[in-house]
């Protein structure tokens, strides 16, 4: 196969589904996955693993709560495990998420906006 750089920006124009996480690279246990956001996502949390956002393009506001983090490009927060959030986006925006293999994008909430898991870009 070879040593190849991932080009995020040629990843990102592969898809264009909404709220559906793909993987771009595995390290260790843990999945590197690009999405492209926009509107409210669904409040959840994940009992068992930190998530982290790291935005690449666009703003991003998690609501928590007891506050709400806003994130524009190049910066990134990590919410911890068993904290309730809702991701928000006003304007399309695309996330680095870096997480454990097998989380579930919706967490404890499930429902409609629940993405296939493991897709690969």
């Amino acid at each position: 196969m070879g040593h190849v750089a991932i080009n995020l920006a040629q990843k990102l124009g592969l898809f264009h589904d909404l709220w559906s996480p793909r993987v771009v690279a595995e390290l260790n246990d843990y999945q590197l996955k690009l999405a492209k956001l926009h509107g409210a996502f669904v409040w959840h949390q994940h009992d068992h693993t930190d998530e982290l956002f790291y935005v690449l393009d666009g703003v991003l506001e998690i609501a928590l709560d007891d506050g709400v983090v806003t994130l524009r490009p190049g910066e990134l927060y990590v919410v911890p495990k068993g904290t309730r959030h809702r991701p928000f986006a006003a304007e399309p925006v695309s996330v680095l998420l870096i997480e454990p293999r097998g989380v579930v994008n919706t967490g404890d909430a499930g429902g409609a906006l629940t993405a296939a898991n493991d897709v690969w870009v």
